[in-house]
């Protein structure tokens, strides 16, 4: 379903569609959002669908990014020639068939079991970057094996510790990543009560925790924990031993020897699974973040650097102060605080700040390719999708993924042509009207 270039797509798409409704075939995967999450919901599994789908607080960040959307009104132009129509953009060189990339969710095998490989399946098959979760279900390596040559790029949540954060960097370069995407909002995890309400964080099981058990500075943290648990009496947290062994507790066990490294009946006992779940949570955010360590990444890296959680004006300033390549605005799609300032609100402040002198992504709300269309108007240079993939990965795996998205793309390419533009990058801020 490779599309090298998506204008005229939502036509196409359209009538694969109908031609499918002639023969009593609807599509497997909902093509408006609320009936979209609503089958998510009935296939994903109670866990999962309080990772993925949940939020801060009471939502109301959630409902925040939602609502100003509404407060936008596209005002469409008649009677210009929109036969011939491009979404194609050009980041960081390369140029892409629409500007989307999907964005980074971790522990994506709680929608369903292909995870991470069945993301870079999807946005493969589009032409489309996927933004390689920090906290994926397989190495960076593998899932960026199904890619071939379509663009990837890495998530990075930067760890306690230094050499870590090198390494990790080292990898991204090596399997070909575009650019590196700092996440600066998730120093600490928000207050999420779907996960908290049923007692569940995927990371405690090995799931989303793939990038580090796969990482050789990781594992020797790992070596260096036990070795100092064995020499202190009475040190449980490398073995949790202090753990009941209650139906729950066993099957954590078992969820954590099957995702780490090795043999899963050696790793039943053996001390490294359990002793890497308690390194990886020990040591996998940093709260002492500042922009003084985020000024040393370039130092470090040979990739483009962006900068992901932006919602301050001033923010994005002191983020082209210290140099980095593009700023991605924000909100992490409502999970980390309540009742913030929606992102779409957020990227009317920074767009005049960067004033084109880096690539500016808007995060958080996409739903629709009239969202895209906003958020284009209104200065991104491209946006994520971010929920709906993984409720179209829930659905139907990979090809539920990509559908989800190449949904999104054919809106886009209707708005755009039916507003009266025949390209994406004429799309500006005298398409819309605030209401």
């Amino acid at each position: 379903m490779k599309i090298p270039n998506f204008g005229g797509f939502g036509r196409t798409r359209q009538s694969a569609i109908y031609t499918d409704g002639v023969s009593g075939r609807s599509p497997k995967v909902p093509t408006d959002f609320p009936s979209l999450e609503k089958a998510a919901r009935k296939a994903m599994s109670p866990r999962g669908w309080a990772y993925v789908a949940g939020g801060a607080g009471a939502g109301d960040t959630m409902d925040a990014n939602r609502e100003a959307f509404r407060r936008w009104r596209i005002v469409p132009r008649m009677l210009n020639d929109v036969s011939d129509r491009t979404l194609s953009t050009t980041l960081f060189g390369r140029e892409l068939p629409a500007p989307f990339l999907f964005a980074p969710v971790g522990a994506s095998e709680l929608a369903h079991p292909s995870g991470d490989i069945g993301v870079a399946k999807a946005a493969a098959d589009l032409g489309l970057p996927y933004i390689f979760s920090n906290q994926g279900c397989s190495p960076m390596e593998e899932t960026a094996a199904v890619m071939g040559d379509s663009p990837r790029w890495f998530q990075l949540y930067w760890s306690t510790d230094d050499e870590l954060v090198d390494s990790l960097l080292r990898r991204a370069e090596a399997i070909g990543a575009d650019a590196v995407v700092v996440t600066v909002d998730t120093t600490m995890l928000g207050w999420r009560p779907e996960d908290l309400n049923i007692g569940s964080l995927p990371f405690s099981r090995a799931q989303g925790i793939a990038q580090y058990t796969s990482d050789g500075r990781f594992r020797e943290m790992v070596r260096e924990r036990i070795g100092a648990a064995g020499s202190v009496d009475g040190d449980n947290d490398a073995n949790s031993s202090n753990v009941r062994p209650t139906i729950s507790a066993l099957k954590t066990l078992f969820s954590i020897a099957k995702r780490y490294p090795g043999p899963f009946l050696k790793n039943l006992t053996a001390p490294e699974p359990r002793a890497g779940v308690e390194t990886f949570l020990n040591t996998y955010s940093r709260p002492s973040l500042n922009w003084e360590d985020l000024a040393t990444i370039k130092s470090k890296t040979s990739l483009p650097v962006l900068v992901k959680g932006i919602l301050h004006p001033d923010d994005a300033a002191k983020a082209l102060e210290i140099g980095l390549d593009g700023i991605i605005v924000s909100n992490h799609g409502g999970r980390q605080v309540d009742n913030t300032i929606s992102a779409l609100d957020a990227l009317t402040t920074i767009v005049p700040v960067v004033d084109g002198e880096v690539p500016v992504i808007f995060d958080s709300g996409i739903r629709s390719g009239s969202d895209a269309f906003i958020a284009l108007a209104l200065g991104a240079d491209a946006v994520t999708v971010g929920r709906p993939h993984l409720y179209g990965l829930a659905i139907d795996g990979w090809e539920g993924a990509r559908d989800a998205v190449a949904n999104i793309v054919a809106e886009l390419d209707l708005t755009v042509g039916l507003s009266g533009y025949s390209s994406v990058s004429d799309v500006g801020p005298d398409a819309l009207n605030r209401s």
